[in-house]
């Protein structure tokens, strides 16, 4: 672990101490720029038809079943598209053309595995385990760095992980704080100016954790809150990692998903609302491994697929709308017969969005981000110019 100074504790808040004791499962990157960029990683595989469901699809009902019954009174997007009614603060970025979907999108990778596809969504290989290094570290390597990197999570992401070096504050190998540590922490703080007021900050917010659904969502809340105090710092992160669980929806999909998407609504509520003025110059992407089968299976669930839902959210994001090349839902339209056929590539989105967002080359970004990707035609209008 990188050793740091007192000046630089305070700047970074004691809250990345107290998100290290009990896992929130975050990185930050800091670079020479006003602009902040959050990847939220959803660990899983989430179904990215029970997030933006294609309602005017014709074949939409018969094929999802129950899980249809969730968008009978869903928020329109538009005349296809409908946004689960978890989202309410997605929404609200939708309606103020800050938010924007691109569906129908997925990795190269096709094969299923939640390790594999993780491994290629974070690489940005064409394959699993072809590249060593992330495409979130390998896109500091073309912004001007001041600072090192750093890491709040239990192991730095394999995203952010490479040539630029990261520092992390929660070592894989440190257990749960006990009640008589964090007692102790608050009474060494207690008499400190400005460590005082951090530490009470941080420990009110004491349950970040990866499972979104929990506490109704105010623990994936505190998540955003805190992520938003890092990047606002002065001389805080511009680039956050934030890793989050439980899409894996085999069984039981409709409560479960529901509780997931209702603390991820929280925690980017959160962030724009912690951001403040800076939400203007910030983007939020929302991206998964791969997509789920498009039919139900037997326990009112679904299982690992291909083409799922990216998200775009933030105050530089050009939203309002669901960009997709909609390849249909029948039968005759799926991939290898059961999954939404993907039409767009991931890493042309994540090329295009960071290319625009930081006034990069679009070649030359996803030439270094997506090395043995084929190039695709960049995506243009993704980020307000």
């Amino acid at each position: 672990m990188t050793a740091f100074s007192r000046r630089r504790f305070v700047a970074l808040g004691a809250s990345a101490v107290f998100a290290s004791t009990f896992g929130a499962r975050m990185a930050f990157a800091r670079a020479a720029t006003d602009r902040r960029f959050v990847f939220i990683i959803q660990r899983g595989a989430a179904d990215g038809l029970h997030t933006v469901a294609p309602v005017g699809d014709p074949a939409y009902a018969s094929q999802r079943g129950q899980l249809a019954e969730d968008f009978a009174s869903a928020p329109k997007l538009d005349s296809m598209f409908a946004l689960h009614p978890a989202m309410k603060n997605v929404y609200g970025l939708y309606g103020a053309k800050q938010a924007l979907f691109l569906h129908a999108v997925a990795s190269p990778y096709r094969d299923r595995s939640h390790f594999d596809g993780q491994n290629v969504l974070e690489t940005g290989g064409t394959s699993a385990y072809q590249l060593k290094d992330g495409w979130l570290n390998r896109l500091l390597t073309l912004l001007p760095a001041d600072d090192k990197a750093i890491a709040l999570a239990a192991t730095v992401p394999l995203a952010l992980r490479g040539p630029v070096e990261v520092a992390s504050y929660a070592p894989s190998a440190l257990p749960d704080a006990s009640d008589d540590l964090l007692m102790r922490v608050t009474q060494m703080y207690q008499g400190d100016a400005q460590l005082h007021g951090i530490w009470e900050q941080a420990t009110a917010t004491k349950m970040l954790t990866s499972d979104l659904a929990s506490d109704n969502g105010r623990n994936a809340a505190a998540t955003g809150d805190l992520a938003a105090k890092m990047l606002a710092a002065e001389n805080g992160s511009r680039i956050a990692m934030i890793e989050t669980g439980g899409w894996d929806t085999h069984a039981g999909q409709r409560g479960r998903l529901a509780g997931q998407l209702n603390g991820l609504d929280q925690m980017i509520g959160a962030l724009q609302k912690g951001l403040g003025p800076l939400w203007s110059n910030t983007v939020v992407l929302v991206a998964t491994e791969f997509g789920r089968t498009v039919k139900v299976n037997g326990t009112q669930g679904t299982d690992h697929g291909t083409g799922s839902v990216a998200m775009l959210m933030g105050g530089a994001v050009n939203g309002g709308r669901v960009v997709a090349d909609w390849p249909g839902l029948a039968d005759a339209a799926l991939y290898e017969n059961r999954d939404l056929k993907p039409t767009t590539g991931l890493d042309a989105v994540i090329g295009s969005t960071l290319s625009a967002h930081f006034d990069l080359s679009p070649q030359a970004t996803v030439q270094k981000l997506f090395p043995d990707v084929q190039a695709a035609r960049p995506i243009q209008d993704l980020v307000r110019a």
